[in-house]
């Protein structure tokens, strides 16, 4: 998506009179008669209506002239949830105040998920102008629609796909219920594969069951403590910019929000694109404090993720720091919504959503965004309930400052099996504050990150997150039991079924069709039933056509992902990234170069 930029890049501000910047009549009509610029809630609706995005395809417009309706193609410029600028290279007999019907399709990556759809809508014209330029006159329409497009879309195409998905969903519960009772039943012929069968679909479904009762905490308007995001940054010339941008610009008290930026001694443009935007923040920031609010310090080597956010940590002024990945993007009311939790003095930490940035990009990213929202909004959420997240994501996190600089030398020299812990961060300083405090997840605090498109790269990621999980699971292993007992066997469960299910499947799909001649129909409907319930649930939440992508998924997951889990067993020492080169992959790179030259040699 390319959003248009407003004529102020700190648009959601508030100046010090405790004002917005960006009240504007684009979406207001939309809003209810008694909307308040002011209220949390109202604002994150009016934010969703205001906001513009870059598009480029054809527009018919069709104008009732009662004796023959006449229709024009146009071109689209942008598009919001409001409205669409349409232009012409021609005069058009079109006036202020005249309605008529617009068909066109948008295509994906236009408009966030769930907007890639044919159209077909009654609109009015509220602008008419013409730009000079080197190819003639261009004339311009700007269009409102009658009723905003998330409206149009529930009603016209999402209503019906959400209530299948809701009866299929009862259906598969029903089917898996069915098979596990079946296990029950056949459990004394192989009590190993059946009691692990019987483990595995409770967990499953426990998990989709608990996340029906989450609910994100609600605002308190006068609940905002100070906040202090640290950005870690090593290398990320290309998205720094954004990354800063998105952190200062947020809906919250300028008195009470700072950023400080801590780059890792990066050997790319990144420190002198950090400073490019903290000028321009500065130049038009004056009457926000920006000078006062926004700080970079860079290391003098590199010394690591960890080292570099703690580095922040020693800097913030505030009780609450939020960590922030340095290729993640933050909506303008996340941390409004982040710190909600915080009224509770027992929580430690919140992880945010974290969305796909880039989802439309190919199919990999697309099977990517799928996992991410099942990941968070179904796993983290049923976590949550107990208030026992296991893992408080990088792109979005939030802590208690004191809680981060009480295990910061734990977590800094970090070892396991001898070998430096340098990834894993997250789930490692998660395991710190659960020891002592609870853990939540808050569904409406919102980022968005950059993922892998390129299947090597994302390959090596999931290595890295997988020795991450394995090491981190058994740390957790010596306290979990001290949390609630629902919770304790969720854990352990769902350390057992991984770990297990290569040699499960290696048993069901090798083993028993070579061996036993039997064909394995019921593991191949077990994993068709988790396809489907993966699929219907992205369905029924986020209204996308991406929810045909959990189907390949798991069938991706199924043949390449889960082989990964025996290679971590046996790797889960090593602390090189593999994606970027960190002084742990430098070295692993001339241990490699040293061994190919004896080879040669």
């Amino acid at each position: 998506m390319e959003p248009v930029e407003d004529r102020h890049i700190l648009s959601n501000l508030q100046i010090p009179n405790g004002l917005h910047t960006n009240i504007e009549q684009r979406g207001l009509p939309h809003l209810p008669n008694n909307f308040n610029p002011l209220d949390s809630n109202h604002k994150q609706k009016y934010q969703l209506l205001r906001k513009r995005f870059r598009s480029e395809f054809d527009v018919l417009l069709i104008k009732d002239n009662h004796d023959k309706p006449t229709k024009v193609i146009f071109r689209s410029e942008n598009i919001s949830i409001t409205g669409i600028l349409i232009k012409s290279n021609e005069s058009q007999n079109l006036q202020i105040g005249e309605d008529v019907t617009i068909r066109f399709k948008i295509p994906e990556g236009t408009m966030p998920e769930g907007f890639e759809s044919k159209i077909n809508i009654k609109a009015k014209i509220i602008r008419v102008y013409t730009e000079e330029n080197y190819q003639g006159i261009s004339y311009y329409f700007a269009l409102q629609f009658l009723k905003p497009l998330d409206s149009y879309l529930k009603i016209r195409r999402w209503r019906l796909a959400t209530f299948i998905a809701s009866i299929l969903l009862l259906f598969i519960f029903f089917v898996v219920l069915l098979m596990r009772a079946e296990s029950v039943i056949y459990f004394q012929f192989n009590k190993t594969l059946y009691l692990y069968s019987i483990i595995a679909a409770s967990l499953l479904l426990s998990r989709y069951f608990f996340s029906i009762f989450y609910r994100n905490v609600k605002i308190n308007p006068h609940f905002e403590p100070g906040v202090s995001i640290i950005i870690p940054v090593f290398n990320e010339e290309e998205w720094i910019h954004r990354t800063i941008l998105t952190a200062i610009n947020q809906d919250y008290p300028i008195d009470k929000l700072e950023v400080i930026v801590i780059d890792d001694h990066s050997t790319d443009k990144t420190v002198e694109n950090i400073k490019k935007m903290v000028h321009k923040i500065y130049l038009e920031g004056e009457q926000f404090h920006t000078k006062n609010r926004l700080k970079y310090h860079v290391l003098s080597k590199n010394c690591g993720k960890r080292i570099a956010l703690i580095t922040g940590v020693k800097m913030a002024k505030f009780d609450l720091v939020v960590f922030v990945d340095s290729d993640s993007f933050l909506e303008p009311t996340a941390i409004r919504n982040i710190v909600q939790p915080f009224r509770d003095p027992k929580i430690g930490g919140i992880s945010g959503r974290t969305e796909v940035e880039n989802k439309f990009t190919n199919t990999l990213t697309k099977l990517q965004a799928v996992r991410y929202y099942i990941a968070f909004r179904i796993m983290k959420a049923a976590e949550s309930i107990f208030d026992s997240v296991t893992c408080l994501s990088g792109p979005l996190s939030c802590y208690r400052k004191d809680l981060v600089l009480e295990n910061s030398q734990a977590w800094i020299t970090q070892k396991f099996l001898g070998q430096p812990a340098t990834f894993g961060d997250d789930r490692s300083m998660t395991n710190f504050i659960l020891k002592t405090h609870r853990t939540g997840y808050q569904d409406n605090a919102i980022c968005s990150t950059i993922v892998p498109s390129n299947t090597r790269i994302f390959l090596k990621q999931q290595m890295r997150w997988k020795r991450s999980w394995l090491r981190e699971s058994l740390r957790a292993t010596g306290f979990i039991w001290k949390k609630e007992p629902l919770m304790s066997l969720f854990f352990l469960a769902g350390l057992i079924v991984p770990i297990a299910a290569p040699i499960v499947v290696f048993y069901n799909l090798l083993y028993v069709p070579i061996f036993l001649h039997i064909f394995p129909a019921t593991f191949l409907m077990g994993l068709l039933l988790m396809a489907m319930l993966l699929s219907f649930t992205h369905l029924l939440f986020r209204g996308s056509n991406l929810w045909t992508y959990g189907f390949i998924f798991v069938l991706f997951y199924e043949c390449i992902l889960l082989w990964q889990m025996p290679i971590a067993w046996f790797t889960f020492w090593k602390s090189e990234w593999g994606t970027r080169d960190t002084p742990q992959d430098i070295k692993a790179h001339e241990r490699k170069k040293k061994r190919q030259s004896k080879k040669s040699s």
